[in-house]
């Protein structure tokens, strides 16, 4: 697990590979110099977990720290969706399912297949 740290908090805990999608999608927000919403459910906090929202800015310190030596390789779906949350109105919500695709605990697709479904809410709707 790997945290990131915003503004000299205690940090917050992801998976590695979740935490180096997050840190190309932040770092692309931020060298563009726009601040933005993150919103996830922090399961750390207990096993019902709580939401957590950070607005994150060019102007605060933000450090990520993996637990291994390398980076996890990057999708570049992911990425897309990533930056396209970031993006809206609503900010970047990394829900339970997103995650757990993204850390490869459930097929791929999965997740984006239950998002296109007909009747299904799409984000942004």
């Amino acid at each position: 697990m790997g945290t990131l740290i915003y503004d000299g908090a205690d940090g917050f805990t992801f998976d590695d590979r979740v935490l180096a999608h997050l840190q190309a999608v932040i770092q692309t927000k931020l060298r563009r110099r726009e601040g933005f919403l993150l919103l996830w459910t922090d399961r750390t906090a207990g096993p019902i977990g709580v939401l957590r929202s950070i607005w994150l800015d060019p102007s605060i310190s933000v450090q990520f720290v993996f637990t291994g030596a390398t980076l996890p390789e990057l999708n570049r779906d992911w990425l897309t969706i990533l930056s396209e949350r970031a993006n809206s109105n609503t900010g970047l919500i990394l829900e339970d399912e997103l995650r757990a695709e993204i850390r490869e605990e459930v097929p791929e697709g999965s997740y984006r297949a239950s998002k296109t479904k007909p009747g299904a809410r799409h984000e942004g709707a």
